[in-house]
């Protein structure tokens, strides 16, 4: 059996898990989140532990298992904390700003660029340059943030663009004569 699968998950106090008919909910003070569950995968619920395994006859039922704890374990951290993602702009001229279920982005186009927030998600611009994305479901946080950073990537020379906050860009150097 897949090794994260053995590791069970502990549902910490105020998150409420639900397990019925091929489908698993959690439920927390950030909001609610569902998933369905694949045939391949048992999980069972003891007081506030969930245990993952997998039946016998299905081809890739370790890994199913295994993929399945890890999506329910982000499913509970999502509901209890909540995800975040970083942005910065780096660039002369390059800001952000947020106006309610819409990010505005000056990032030296010859137009502005308007990027529509999606429901579930969160954006803050805490200064003109620093987007923070935040969320309860960890795939649609961090799918919202590459594509913010998708409209102007970093580029190798100078550095300019959208960046992750942790991210390091591989500088090149320029041409000689």
């Amino acid at each position: 059996m897949s090794r994260v699968a053995k590791n069970p998950i502990t549902v910490p106090a105020g998150v409420e898990v639900n397990i019925a008919s091929g489908t698993i909910s959690v439920k927390g003070a950030k909001g609610v989140l569902t998933h369905n569950i694949a045939e391949a995968v048992e999980i069972s619920k003891q007081d506030s532990i969930l245990m993952f395994s997998m039946r016998e006859g299905y081809v890739n039922a370790s890994a199913l298992a295994g993929t399945t704890r890890a999506v329910v374990n982000n499913m509970v951290k999502g509901v209890s904390r909540g995800f975040e993602k970083k942005l910065q702009l780096v660039g002369v001229g390059y800001r952000a700003q947020a106006q309610g279920k819409v990010l505005n982005l000056t990032l030296g186009f010859s137009h502005p660029v308007n990027f529509t927030v999606p429901e579930g998600i969160t954006i803050e611009t805490p200064s003109q340059t620093e987007i923070v994305v935040k969320g309860v479901n960890k795939q649609q946080v961090g799918q919202i943030a590459a594509n913010i950073r998708s409209i102007r990537p970093p580029e190798p020379y100078k550095g300019k663009g959208v960046r992750y906050t942790d991210e390091h860009i591989v500088r090149k150097e320029a041409k000689k004569k």
